[in-house]
């Protein structure tokens, strides 16, 4: 079948491997697309992601048989709705689904009335009641922007002062309309880890968990970005906690397919936990594959991904059959100077070839595009993904590492400590 990829960034870029793998994988597009998917996919660059009457066009036209849908905002759109009333399988939450990410606030409605555990929290429209709140509370405390922000509104906030700039940063317009509501929790302690899974008619069909690396700098330190790297899967959690963390994806699917929620929702849920002494709890739903959870757990997939997504868009839950290898994957986020703060674009990127000659490497581009002299250039924040697979924890990291000082370009930046804390076990989060 002919396949279309919506999104621009490296969970787009993996996505596009994983199902051009695929024998059943006949023209595959991406649109807008990157300097990476060029490779492998036809970009489309002038198809507005966001454009259901334009997207439709484009599926007749090219005879699409099944949309992918990486972004978030055009899943709370509602493009994954125009589509499919239009008989197009597409694969992606209906509007609906997608207020899971779309509103922190109605999620964590939807967390208390499905009975899944999360941290304690506050929902403010004003900035006083917040700043009071803040103050009784004291910290550390997290403050989060309600709506889509790019992975960006989200502050972990040691001190009071600190809450207070970013409850007082959200209303006075750093988030646009996503702040005009601003959630503070208590700040929950322990590790975290991402457990996606495929859902489709209200079943749960777990995939490998992973965890990621928030913050900017080495040692867990900087701003909270939107992934700096991670690995799969996930040497500390324990049986109990990955049984734990199953029961509570199945439920939360379950949830969405009854009243009140009552979505259509086939796609993929992701949760974001926290392993807190209490057990799991959950940080956040997000209705998409996770960036950059995608680019360890796909290569990790031996299943045929086409076949995968075509029974979720179909709502054939029982011929979802998921294998996995059991390698380990580690990627490392080369971002552009300065991210998550401002950054320079256009530098030149060198090396990739090189270090896609190593043994169990694959480089997934998220901000790259090609200059006037088809040179390879930075187009974003976090630019390039080095993914490398191992037999052991150690050997992947040490071959990801490898492989990102063959990469260059200028400012290039990047956290030299990815999985350094899973390797020295449990108690390096005590």
């Amino acid at each position: 079948m002919n396949i279309l990829v919506l999104g621009s960034g490296g969970r787009e870029h993996a996505l596009a491997w994983a199902l051009a793998k695929s024998p059943r994988c006949d023209v595959l597009y991406v649109a807008p697309g990157n300097g990476g998917t060029a490779d492998i996919a036809e970009n489309v660059p002038d198809l507005d992601v966001m454009d259901s009457e334009a997207l439709l066009a484009f599926v007749r036209e090219r005879q699409i048989g099944l949309v992918v849908i990486g972004p978030e905002a055009p899943l709370v759109a509602g493009v994954a709705d125009g589509l499919r009333a239009a008989g197009v399988a597409v694969f992606g939450p209906d509007a609906q689904g997608a207020q899971l990410e779309g509103s922190k606030a109605y999620s964590k409605t939807f967390m208390e009335q499905n009975g899944i555990p999360t941290a304690r929290y506050a929902t403010f429209d004003a900035a006083e009641p917040a700043l009071a709140y803040v103050r009784e509370q004291g910290a550390p405390i997290v403050v989060k922007a309600d709506g889509l922000a790019a992975g960006k509104g989200v502050v972990v906030a040691e001190t009071v002062e600190a809450a207070e700039d970013a409850v007082r940063s959200c209303f006075d317009g750093a988030f646009g309309d996503a702040g005009k509501t601003v959630l503070i929790e208590e700040c929950m302690t322990g590790p975290e880890c991402s457990l996606l899974a495929f859902v489709t008619n209200g079943r749960a069909c777990c995939m490998a968990p992973a965890q990621d690396h928030k913050r900017a700098f080495d040692g867990d330190r900087g701003p909270n970005t939107g992934g700096m790297g991670v690995y799969s899967p996930v040497p500390i959690v324990t049986s109990d906690e990955m049984d734990a963390m199953t029961r509570i994806m199945e439920t939360a699917a379950a949830a969405t397919a009854r009243e009140p929620f009552d979505a259509d929702y086939r796609g993929v849920l992701y949760g974001g936990f926290m392993l807190t002494p209490q057990g799991p709890k959950i940080v956040e739903f997000n209705v998409r594959f996770g960036d950059p959870e995608t680019q360890v757990v796909l290569p990790r997939l031996e299943s045929d991904l086409v076949d995968v997504m075509e029974a979720v868009a179909e709502g054939r839950a029982d011929d979802i059959d998921l294998a996995w290898s059991d390698t380990w994957a580690v990627c490392v986020v080369l971002a552009s100077e300065g991210y998550p703060g401002s950054y320079e674009k256009g530098k030149v990127i060198l090396g990739i070839e090189e270090a896609e000659d190593l043994e169990g490497v694959t480089v997934f581009h998220a901000g790259t595009t090609r200059n006037a002299d088809g040179e390879l250039i930075t187009a974003g924040g976090r630019v390039l993904n080095v993914v490398a697979l191992g037999d052991t924890f150690e050997e992947a990291r040490e071959r990801a590492y490898e492989a990102c000082d063959l990469i260059n370009f200028e400012g290039k930046q990047f956290r030299t400590d990815i999985g350094k804390r899973a390797a020295a076990g449990r108690a390096a989060w005590e």
